[in-house]
């Protein structure tokens, strides 16, 4: 059901202005947005639709946050509300005298549901289409909503401002608007950054995360369920783990549920948001079994990827266009799937980071050195990238580059859930390299997809034995059944020195980057950095 306290309070905030048209074209159905868009499609042999856009990437130098007595973040950029309110008199001049088109969906489908409304100029009906492909069918009479009813309203105008591109978040009233760029994802996120702070105001946090189930057999044969959350920056493996299958089989299974966004309340439970899957292609392959089968649909819809014009096949390794080629798959596609996107409990939180020198494979977090990790949201630059600063440390808070508000007050509600909940554990999962370094020169061992779905489950099954990191304070992972973990102790490919070194190194960047925050609680810092 629509939640009615959210959208009252975004009336309170700011009566939003009626967005004008020319003509308005309300909930177009999915045949039609495409025909709409026909002039932009190339068709895969699947059927499948794939666009080309101008913009190929979030642009985050160009989005700010408007709020009345909100102090943003320390990589937020803030706006006054006569800013936005210049914007968006001249959005609504422009759209006066063009088609536009209103699709209404519903974001989550329990009992946090929000109505949201998309208005974008029907030029850019591709847009639409993979919006209605990420979201909920509209509730009954959503149409019949004003514009200050629906929870959240996002106004999409790509070819407006394409010289000097301009997107703010106003929180008060809970409305984006996007001007000079053509790209999906800042449609989706527009809705997605307004729920997750919606989720603060309910006393959670929203975090930018994978979700699933895994149902295993404990080292004594009970059969339990655990809820699992999944942070993770794009190339860490985040979507991959999520759909991982875990080779569990019969009774013990993968339940999917999320692949982005949820809603963590106090006590641990999780709300689930879309009902698409928005993937990253890069080098997407038989490897990714679940993703790959889901790729091959005729409902699939792709971004910036290249397509043999004769034959329809696509090449995902071909990164002409950008490395940042993107899909949104449907959720019938993926095999085995339930319509459920939430989790009654987060028992295991996992940060997945895709580091490469003296990060184990896998270790155990107590609850400051979680909310440390979680602040930190580490990974390193991969060449694809930045090929210049290939190795080196890039991190965000969260893994959540739509945070918006305090990083501070997150990470500090973040241990205060931990503690409310001393039945969730945290872990970090490293999907890179161990003992590999560009200063020393040494290789190192890969950590395979197979190992880190592997531990996931020995995770769900108990079966890990453990030991104490001297520098970092958290617990190894030393043994775990089925799965050979020879190789993967940093420590046997660095001198005593070099380890040294690499250690100090890494904990000096890790303070500088964390005491960045102002108001964040102590204890967490000391538990990542020792002082």
């Amino acid at each position: 059901m629509q939640n009615k306290t959210l959208a009252a309070a975004s009336k309170e905030c700011f009566m939003r202005k009626p967005v004008p048209a020319r003509r308005l074209f309300v909930n177009p159905d999915r045949h039609t947005l495409r025909q709409w868009a026909a002039k932009d499609e190339t068709t895969t042999e699947h059927g499948s639709p794939v666009y080309v856009t101008q913009i190929r990437s979030r642009s985050a130098q160009n989005t700010y946050i408007v709020a009345d007595n909100l102090e943003t973040g320390v990589f937020q950029q803030p706006w006054t509300k006569e800013d936005a309110q210049q914007l968006q008199d001249q959005v609504h001049s422009y759209l006066a005298h063009r088609d536009v088109i209103q699709l209404d969906r519903v974001l989550g489908n329990s009992d946090r549901q929000m109505t949201i409304r998309l208005y974008v100029t029907k030029k850019y009906a591709r847009i639409a289409l993979m919006l209605a492909n990420m979201y909920y069918p509209p509730a009954p009479d959503q149409a019949k909503l004003t514009d200050s009813d629906v929870d959240l309203l996002t106004v999409y105008v790509p070819e407006l401002n394409t010289q000097n591109r301009q997107i703010f978040a106003d929180i008060d009233s809970k409305v984006t608007y996007i001007t000079g760029t053509d790209y999906f994802g800042e449609a989706k996120k527009s809705f997605l950054r307004q729920a997750m702070y919606c989720a603060k105001e309910w006393g959670g946090l929203g975090f930018h995360a994978g979700s699933k189930i895994l149902r295993v057999r404990d080292i004594n044969g009970k059969l339990n369920e655990y809820g699992f959350i999944m942070f993770g920056l794009s190339g860490t493996g985040k979507t991959t783990l999520t759909l991982s299958d875990h080779d569990l089989c019969g009774e013990e299974e993968s339940i999917i549920r999320q692949d982005d966004v949820i809603l963590m309340m106090p006590n641990g439970y999780c709300y689930g948001t879309e009902a698409g899957f928005f993937i990253k292609t890069d080098g997407l392959d038989e490897r990714q079994r679940i993703l790959f089968e889901a790729a091959k649909s005729a409902d699939a819809s792709f971004e910036n990827i290249i397509v043999n014009e004769e034959t329809g096949s696509v090449d995902f390794t071909d990164s002409v266009l950008t490395n940042n080629g993107r899909g949104v798959l449907m959720r019938k596609d993926i095999p085995g799937i339930k319509d459920k996107i939430d989790i009654e409990k987060a028992h295991k939180i996992i940060f997945i980071t895709r580091r490469n020198d003296v990060m184990p494979a896998l270790a155990k977090l107590t609850p400051e050195q979680a909310a440390g990790f979680f602040m930190l949201g580490e990974s390193v630059e991969t060449g694809a990238g930045d090929p210049a600063k290939k190795g080196q440390s890039k991190r965000c808070v969260g893994t959540n580059p739509f945070i918006v508000g305090s990083e501070a007050e997150e990470g500090n509600r973040f241990l205060e859930i931990l503690r409310s909940n001393p039945d969730i554990e945290c872990y970090l999962l490293n999907t890179g390299r161990v003992g590999t370094s560009y200063i020393y020169g040494t290789k190192g061992k890969k950590i395979t997809v197979e190992i880190s779905t592997a531990l996931m489950r020995e995770i769900a099954r108990g079966s890990i034995e453990w030991e104490n990191d001297p520098y970092w304070g958290y617990q190894v992972a030393k043994t775990a059944e089925n799965i050979d973990l020879s190789g993967y102790d940093p420590k046997m490919y660095f001198t005593e020195e070099q380890y040294h070194i690499l250690n100090y190194r890494l904990m000096q960047e890790r303070f500088e980057w964390l005491r960045q925050f102002p108001g964040l609680d102590n204890e967490i810092i000391t538990a990542i950095c020792g002082y």
